[in-house]
C-alpha cells in the first residue's frame, strides 16, 4: 500500500520455533463435549510446527486440522479451569469443532495455549514456500503410521494429500520395491526417496526448458554469473529503488547456490544443476509475495480516518438474516481473524432478570446474552492485533435500567481498555483530526447514539414514550412492521431528531429506529459519534472528525455515483461505514472494492459468508501484519490532492503499472482424472477491474501436472496498483472450484514463482499450486511508446501514421453521423438502462450529463406542419407534444420485463414454501398413521389375550377389566394424537409465518423496484421527448430561414425583372428589411416553442409525481393485507388441523386437504397460476398486482 514507512523495512516476522517442551510432549487428559469419557494422552507438536497430535496407548493420532487452521487457543479462569486447554478448529468461522484437554499443572496449560496460538497465527506459516509445503506433506506421511509403526504403502497416496493425489498402487509398489500389501519403516522413506517419488509422479519438463533458456543450453549447469543475471533481470522487481534495494552480487548468489545445490562439488565450482535450480524456485527466497509485505510495515501514526479498517456486519449471526442461530463464538472468531469493527444489535431482555440480549430484531434468529458477548470481546480483542477495536452498537434497548446495565458491563469487563475520555491532544473540537491507531493501541471505542442536551425532557420519559408508541401500533405486535418483514435489523439513520417514527426504505433494512441513549451509554461514546448524513458540503463546513455516518450500500453507491470526488474528500477527515442492504437475507456480500476506491474506512461485510467479496476482504487485510488496518494511498489522505475514483487517467504522484501473467503449469491440482483450466481476474478502480480477463485451455484429463503453453495475459495499464488485486482461480473442466489466490498488484513479485492455492475459505492447500511467470514494470504511455517505435523502426512508423490518419478521416466524416446515432439509440431502446456507475465508467459525459439508451414511443409526426410562408408561421405552429401517461409508460418493455422477473421470483418463493408445507404434512401424516397402526396392534393383542383368558374363566369381572384396559389404551392414543396435533399446528404456524414474512418482504422490495423502474423509464422517455422537441424547434427555425431566404431571393429577382439596373443599395435595403422580418418571426417562434416546452415539462413533472404517489399507497395496502393475514393465520391453521384430524387420510388426501382447507395454501397455488397467465399476456392493467 502507498504510504509505507520510508526506507528499507526491517523484517519483524519471526520464523517458526517450536519450544522443546512442545516437541517432547506433555501429559493431558482429553475428552469430548458430547462424551463423558476421559482419555490420558501425550500431546505433541512436530519439530517444524506443522501438526498437533497425541499418543493414546502407544497409538499416534494426528489432529485432523493443521496448526495453521487453529482459530482459537485459550484458557479459562479459575483454579481448575486454568489447567484446561481448548483447541478450536474448523473450515470457517461458523463450522468449528472443539478439542478439550486438561493439563496436570497450570503452567503447562498456559505455555501450550500461548505457543500453540503463536504457531497458528504465524504469518510466515500461512504463506509458506513451496519447499515448506512439500515438507509438510512429508511430515504428514511420517506421522500417520499403522499400529506397527510403519508407513502403509497401500494408503500412501491418501496419506500424502488427504485423498487428493491419484497415483496407481502398482506404480508405487514398483517404485518403492515393496509388495502392495506391505508397509515400509519410516527410516527407509527418507527425504531423498520422497523427492524422487514426487519427481516420478509429477514430472517437470517445463523446468528443463526454462533452465536451458536461462543459459544452460547443452550444459547440465548454470554458472554463478548466469544465475546472478537471471535473478537480477527476471526475478527482481524493477519498481524497487536500486539504492535501497540493490541488485544481488555474485557472492550473494553463491550463498544461494551453496544452499540449494545438492551436489557439493558443483557448488564449489560456482555451478548449479537443474535440480538445484528447481530447489531455488521452491525456496523461501523466491516466494510470490515478499515477507515485508506480510509484516506490519505501514505507518500507524496517522489519523484513524486515513486507514481502511476490517469491519463486520451483524457479527453475531451464523447463517442468514431472517433465521438461524446467533453465536457468542462468532465474536471470538471474527476478532481472531483480524477484524477491528464489530456490530452488536442490542435489544431489551424479556426475562425476569432483565438482562439485555443481542439478536436480529423482528426475525426468527436466536438471542444471546449481551454480557457473554462483552466477555468474549474482552478475551479476544487484542490477541491478533494490538490496535483499537470499534464496537458498533445498534441500540434498541428502550429500558433505562437495561441500558445502565450495558454501560456497567462495558466499564467493569473492559476496564482500562475502554476509552471513556478524549485524549488530551485530541479534544472534541472542529478541525481537530482523529487520534492514530498507535495512540489508541489497546483501546476499545464505542459507537452508539450520543445524547444531546437540546431540551429539559428526560431520556427516561422519551424511552417510555417510545415504548408506548411502539405497542400502540397493532401491526408491530403481530408482524415485523418496522424491520421490513423480518429483514436486516439495521437502523443506521442515526438522526439526532426526536422524530424516530420514520421508517427507512427496504434497502436500508431498518428494524425500527434506535432507542434514545441514556446518560450512562452516551458517556461511553467519544470519537465515534454517529450522526445522520446530510451532505458533503455540510460535513465539510462543520469539520468535526469525531462524527461519522453510516450508509447502506445502495445509498453509498448513489453518493459515489453523484459525488465521487466529494466522497473521497469526506473520508479524509471523517469515518464512513458501509453495510449490506436489507435484501441480502442470505447474508451475501457486496463488492467492497467499490467503496475502498472512495476511501470508505468501515466497509462492513457478513463474515459468516465466505463468498468472493469476503475473499477479497480477507486478501486485503492479510497484509500489514494482519492487524486489521491498511493505510490508504497518499492522495486519499492529503487535502491538497483530489481524486476521482472513476478516473481513467494516471493518478498524480502514482506510477501506473503494466502487469503480465503467464500460466505455465500446475501441480497436484485434483485427485480426479479430469481436465483443469485457470481463470484470471483483476479488481481495483473501475478502469482497472477486468472480470474473467483470461482463461486457459482445458488440460486433457490431467490434474497432476498440466502444462499450458499459451500467451501471457497483459494488463497494459493498471492505473492504481496500490488498490488493485489479481485473482488466479483453478477449476475442473465442469466448472467445479479447486482453489484460488488473491494477490495485491503492488506486492506481487515478478519472475518465475509458485502460487500456492487456497480453498474457498481462504485456507492454504498443501500441495495444489500453479507455476507462473510474472512481469511487472512501470507503465509507459502510448505517446512515448510511439516515439520509441519510431526510433527503432521509422518505415513501419510512417506507414502506421498513414493508416491512423485514414481511420481518423473516416471517423470525422459528418455525413450520416446523426443517422448512425439515431440507429444506436433505437437499437438500444429495448435494452434495460445501465446502472449509474456503469454510465460514469463507460460513457463519455457531455456538459455533465451522461447519455443512456432511451425507451420512448415515437411522438406525433410534425413534418406536415412546416410553414409555407412567413405569414403561416403564426397560424400553423406544430401541434402539442402529449406527455406519456403512467399507463402508457407501464407498457414499455423494460417495465414489463421487470414484472415478469418479479413474478418468477415470487413464484419460486411460493413454490419453495409450498414444498416445505407438503413435506411437513406428509411427515405428520406418517407419524399419525404409525401411531394409529401401533394402537390397533396393541388393541388387537390385548383382545386376543383376554379372549384366551376368557375361555378359562368367563366372568363379568374379566370383561370389565378388558373394557377398562381398552379404555386406557384409547385414552393414551388420543392423548398422543392430541400432542401430535398440537405439534403439527405449531410447526405449520411457524412455517406459514416465515412464508408471510418472506412474501411481505419480497413484495415491498418489488414495489420499490417497480416504482424506481417506472421512474427511470419515465425520465428516459421524457428526456427523449424533450430532445425530439428541441430537434423539431431547430428544424422549424431552419425551415423558416430557408423559406424567408427563398422569398428574399424572389423579391430581388422580381426587382431585377422590373429594373435590370438594380443598385447594390437597393439590394441591401431588400436584404435588411427581410432580415428584420426574419428576426421578428424567429422571436415569435421561439416564444411559442418556449411556452410549448414549459407546458410539456409541467406535464412531465405531474407524471413523475403520480408515479411517486403510488408507492406509499401500495405499501399501505400491502401492510394492511398482511396484518389481516397474520391475524387470521392462527385460526386458519387450527381449523385445518382439526379438520384433518377427524379422519385418517393418506399422504395425498392430507396434502389436498391442506390446499382446500387452508386458505393460505389455496391462495398460494391460485395466485401463482393466475399471476403467470396475466404476466404472459402482458396485461398493463396489472402493473403491480401481477408480480405481487
Amino acid at each position: 500500500m502507498a504510504g509505507a514507512q520510508p526506507g528499507v523495512h526491517a523484517l519483524q516476522l519471526k520464523p517458526v520455533s517450536v519450544p522443546e517442551s512442545l516437541r517432547k510432549g506433555n501429559k493431558f487428559m482429553k475428552w469430548d463435549d458430547d462424551s463423558t469419557t476421559v482419555t490420558p494422552v501425550t500431546l505433541t507438536v512436530d519439530p517444524k510446527g506443522y501438526f498437533l497430535y497425541w499418543t493414546d496407548q502407544n497409538k499416534v493420532r494426528r489432529h485432523t486440522t493443521k496448526l495453521r487452521e487453529l482459530l482459537d487457543v485459550s484458557t479459562l479462569a479459575g483454579k481448575m479451569e486454568n489447567r484446561m486447554l481448548t483447541v478450536v478448529s474448523g473450515t470457517d468461522m461458523v463450522n468449528i469443532t472443539y478439542l478439550n484437554f486438561m493439563a496436570f499443572q497450570e503452567e503447562t496449560a498456559k505455555e501450550w495455549a500461548e505457543e500453540l496460538f503463536n504457531l497458528a497465527s504465524n504469518l510466515l506459516v500461512q504463506n509458506m514456500s513451496r519447499e515448506a509445503c512439500l515438507e509438510k506433506a512429508y511430515t504428514r506421511l511420517k506421522l500417520q503410521l499403522n499400529p506397527e509403526g510403519r508407513i502403509p504403502v497401500k494408503k500412501l497416496p491418501y496419506i500424502l494429500y488427504a485423498c487428493t493425489v491419484h497415483v496407481s498402487t502398482f506404480f508405487m509398489t514398483a517404485f518403492l520395491r515393496v509388495p502392495q500389501s506391505d508397509s515400509i519403516p519410516p527410516e527407509d522413506f527418507t527425504p531423498e526417496v520422497y523427492n524422487m517419488f514426487l519427481s516420478n509422479i509429477c514430472a517437470r519438463s517445463e523446468l528443463d526448458h526454462i533452465f536451458s533458456d536461462v543459459g544452460a543450453k547443452s550444459r547440465p549447469y548454470l554458472t554463478v554469473e548466469q544465475m546472478t543475471d537471471f535473478i537480477n533481470n527476471k526475478q527482481r522487481d524493477p519498481r524497487l529503488n536500486e539504492i535501497l534495494y540493490p541488485p544481488l552480487k555474485p557472492e550473494q548468489v553463491q550463498l544461494l547456490v551453496d544452499k540449494y545445490e545438492p551436489n557439493a562439488s558443483l557448488a564449489q565450482k560456482g555451478q548449479i544443476s537443474v535440480e538445484g535450480f528447481a530447489r531455488y524456485l521452491n525456496g523461501e527466497e523466491n516466494s510470490i509475495i515478499p515477507p515485508e509485505k506480510l509484516d506490519q510495515s505501514e505507518d500507524m501514526t496517522l489519523p484513524l480516518s486515513h486507514y481502511f479498517i476490517n469491519s463486520s456486519h451483524n457479527t453475531y449471526l451464523t447463517a442468514g438474516q431472517l433465521a438461524g442461530n446467533s453465536s457468542v463464538e462468532m465474536y471470538k472468531q471474527v476478532l481472531l481473524s483480524g477484524c477491528r469493527c464489530i456490530e452488536l444489535d442490542c435489544w431489551k431482555g424479556r426475562t425476569t432478570e432483565e438482562e439485555p440480549v443481542i439478536t436480529h430484531g423482528f426475525t426468527m434468529t436466536t438471542e444471546i446474552s449481551f454480557k457473554e458477548v462483552i466477555e468474549a470481546i474482552a478475551e479476544c480483542a487484542f490477541k491478533t492485533s494490538p490496535f483499537p477495536v470499534i464496537l458498533s452498537f445498534e441500540n434498541h434497548v428502550d429500558s433505562p435500567k437495561q441500558q445502565a446495565k450495558m454501560a456497567e458491563y462495558c466499564r467493569s469487563i473492559f476496564g482500562d481498555a475502554l476509552l471513556t475520555e478524549p485524549l488530551e491532544k485530541y479534544p472534541l473540537e472542529s478541525g481537530v483530526p482523529l487520534p492514530s491507531p498507535m495512540e489508541l493501541m489497546g483501546k476499545i471505542l464505542v459507537k452508539n447514539k450520543k445524547k444531546h442536551h437540546k431540551t429539559d425532557g428526560s431520556t427516561k420519559k422519551k424511552l417510555s414514550e417510545q415504548v408506548s408508541n411502539t405497542y400502540s401500533d397493532s401491526s408491530s405486535v403481530c408482524e415485523p412492521s418496522s424491520p421490513s418483514a423480518g429483514t436486516a435489523a439495521e437502523s443506521e439513520d442515526e438522526d439526532d431528531d426526536d422524530d424516530d417514527c420514520k421508517k427507512g426504505s427496504m434497502d436500508e433494512g431498518t428494524a425500527g429506529s434506535e432507542a434514545f441513549a441514556t446518560e450512562e451509554m452516551s458517556n461511553l461514546v467519544i470519537y465515534i459519534q454517529p450522526v445522520k448524513f446530510n451532505s458533503f458540503e455540510a460535513s465539510k463546513k462543520i469539520n468535526r472528525s469525531y462524527q461519522m455516518s453510516s450508509f447502506v450500500e445502495t445509498k453509498a453507491l448513489e453518493q459515489l455515483t453523484k459525488s465521487p470526488v466529494e466522497f473521497v474528500e469526506y473520508n479524509k477527515l471523517q469515518l464512513s461505514r458501509i453495510y449490506p442492504k436489507g435484501t441480502r437475507v442470505d447474508s451475501s456480500n457486496y463488492n467492497p472494492q467499490l467503496f475502498w476506491n472512495a476511501g470508505c474506512q468501515l466497509v462492513a461485510l457478513n463474515f459468516q459468508t465466505i463468498d468472493l467479496s469476503m475473499q477479497l476482504n480477507l486478501g486485503m487485510y492479510e497484509y500489514n501484519g494482519k492487524c486489521g488496518f491498511r493505510l490508504k494511498p497518499e492522495f486519499m489522505r492529503r487535502h491538497d490532492k483530489h481524486f476521482d475514483p472513476f478516473t481513467e487517467s494516471t493518478v498524480d504522484g502514482i506510477v501506473a503499472n503494466t502487469l503480465s501473467v503467464k500460466i505455465i503449469s500446475g501441480q497436484f491440482l485434483s485427485d480426479k482424472k479430469v481436465g483443469t483450466y485457470v481463470e484470471i481476474d483483476m479488481f481495483g478502480l473501475p478502469v482497472d477491474t477486468k472480470r474473467k480477463a483470461f482463461k486457459t485451455k482445458t488440460s486433457q484429463g490431467n490434474a497432476i501436472n498440466p502444462v499450458w503453453e499459451e500467451e501471457a495475459i497483459v494488463f497494459k495499464k493498471v492505473v492504481l496498483p496500490t488498490l488493485a488485486s489479481l485473482r488466479i482461480a483453478v477449476f475442473e473442466e465442469g466448472g467445479k472450484f479447486i482453489g484460488h489466490r488473491i494477490i495485491p498488484v503492488s506486492a506481487i513479485r515478478p519472475g518465475y514463482h509458485y502460487i500456492s492455492l487456497r480453498n474457498e475459505k481462504n485456507q492454504s492447500l498443501t500441495l495444489p499450486t500453479l507455476f507462473v511467470y510474472v512481469e511487472v514494470k512501470d507503465y509507459v504511455p502510448d505517446t512515448f511508446a510511439d516515439v520509441i517505435e519510431a526510433l527503432s523502426n521509422p518505415i513501419r512508423y510512417v506507414n502506421l501514421m498513414e493508416q491512423r490518419a485514414n481511420q481518423l478521416a473516416a471517423l470525422t466524416l459528418e455525413e450520416g453521423g446523426e443517422e448512425e446515432g439515431d440507429k444506436e439509440v433505437e437499437a438500444g431502446s429495448d435494452a434495460p438502462a445501465e446502472s449509474k456507475v456503469d454510465q460514469r465508467v463507460t460513457m463519455p459525459a457531455e456538459n455533465g450529463l451522461s447519455h443512456t439508451p432511451i425507451i420512448a414511443p415515437k411522438p406525433p409526426s410534425l413534418v406536415g406542419h412546416q410553414p409555407q410562408s412567413p405569414c403561416l408561421v403564426r397560424c400553423s405552429l406544430p401541434s402539442e407534444l402529449e406527455a406519456q401517461t403512467v399507463e402508457e409508460l407501464k407498457q414499455q418493455k423494460g417495465f414489463v420485463r421487470e414484472q415478469r422477473k418479479q413474478y418468477k421470483e415470487m413464484k419460486e418463493l411460493v413454490r419453495k414454501h409450498h414444498r416445505k408445507t407438503s413435506e411437513l404434512i406428509k411427515e405428520h401424516t406418517a407419524r399419525v398413521s404409525e401411531l394409529q397402526s401401533q394402537h390397533q396392534r396393541r388393541r388387537s393383542a390385548l383382545q386376543k389375550s383376554h379372549k384366551r383368558d376368557g375361555k378359562k374363566s368367563r366372568s363379568e369381572q374379566s370383561l370389565s377389566t378388558l373394557d377398562q384396559e381398552l379404555g386406557e389404551l384409547d385414552q393414551e392414543c388420543n392423548q398422543r394424537l392430541a400432542e401430535l396435533k398440537e405439534q403439527q399446528q405449531q410447526q405449520l404456524l411457524t412455517l406459514r409465518q416465515e412464508q408471510y414474512y418472506s412474501e411481505k418482504y419480497q413484495k415491498r422490495e418489488h414495489i420499490k423496484q417497480l416504482v424506481e423502474k417506472l421512474t427511470s423509464i419515465a425520465e428516459e422517455c421524457q428526456s427523449a421527448q424533450l430532445k425530439k422537441l428541441r430537434d423539431i424547434c431547430e428544424k422549424e427555425k431552419k425551415d423558416l430561414k430557408k423559406k424567408m431566404d427563398k422569398k428574399r431571393q424572389e423579391k430581388i429577382n422580381e426587382a431585377k425583372s422590373k429594373d435590370k439596373n438594380v443598385t447594390e443599395e437597393e439590394k441591401l435595403e431588400i436584404n435588411r428589411s427581410f432580415v428584420n422580418e426574419v428576426v421578428q418571426y424567429i422571436k415569435r417562434l421561439e416564444d411559442a416553442q418556449s411556452k410549448r416546452q414549459e407546458r410539456l415539462l409541467e406535464k412531465h413533472k405531474d407524471i413523475r409525481q403520480q408515479i411517486l404517489d403510488e408507492r406509499p399507497k401500495l405499501q399501505t395496502d400491502l401492510d394492511q393485507e398482511y396484518q389481516d393475514k397474520f391475524r387470521r393465520l392462527p385460526v386458519e391453521i387450527q381449523e385445518f388441523v382439526q379438520d384433518s384430524s377427524k379422519t385418517k387420510l393418506s399422504d395425498d388426501n392430507i396434502h389436498g386437504n391442506l390446499v382446500s382447507s387452508s386458505s393460505t395454501s389455496e391462495r398460494l397455488n391460485h395466485k401463482a397460476s393466475q399471476s403467470e397467465d396475466d404476466t404472459e399476456e402482458g396485461s398493463s392493467e396489472r402493473v403491480y398486482d401481477t408480480s405481487l
